[in-house]
């Protein structure tokens, strides 16, 4: 019975383990919203198949909602690496107990985040679609389609 009753204080005393102790509950929960949203729409609403650069740049680009699909993206994939990498911090901080070593791999952590985030909200906030690129795949899908569409000279014919 006391093992159990020492085991249910898991909040910690306060500090910046306690605002990441939030973060991560927090973090969570959106994550779940937003995962399965992503998920319903491109496992649900679309095909799988018709999801590619096309389909991403056109939602991005939309006057409408575009912003709207850039948050949300940049949401998802900020809140995913923040919530991962610091769940990895957790996880080593239990295996690094030397002071040295936890500094460096908090460190390595921390930057690698850093990066990630950066790389991330660039490529959302500043993506800009390739006209080129959209014209010359929606000709090649265009052709493509034509051709499945066209008969076959001889088939279906009897021999």
């Amino acid at each position: 019975m006391a093992s159990t009753l020492a085991s249910r204080k898991v909040r910690p005393a306060g500090g910046f383990e306690l605002w990441i102790w939030y973060f991560m509950r927090l973090s969570g929960l959106a994550l779940v919203f937003l995962a399965l949203g992503h998920l319903f729409i491109t496992h649900i609403l679309h095909n799988v198949e018709t999801i590619n650069y096309y389909f991403v740049s056109n939602r991005w680009a939309d006057p409408k909602t575009g912003v709207f699909w850039r948050l949300w993206d940049l949401a998802m994939i900020n809140l995913a690496v923040i919530h991962g990498f610091n769940g990895l911090r957790q996880v080593l901080d239990e295996y690094v107990t030397r002071p040295s070593r936890r500094l460096l791999t908090h460190t390595l952590i921390w930057t690698a985040t850093a990066a990630i985030l950066v790389v991330g909200t660039y490529a959302i906030l500043l993506f800009q679609s390739d006209k080129e690129y959209i014209r010359r795949w929606q000709a090649e899908r265009a052709s493509r389609l034509s051709a499945s569409a066209s008969p076959t000279p001889g088939a279906g014919q009897a021999r």
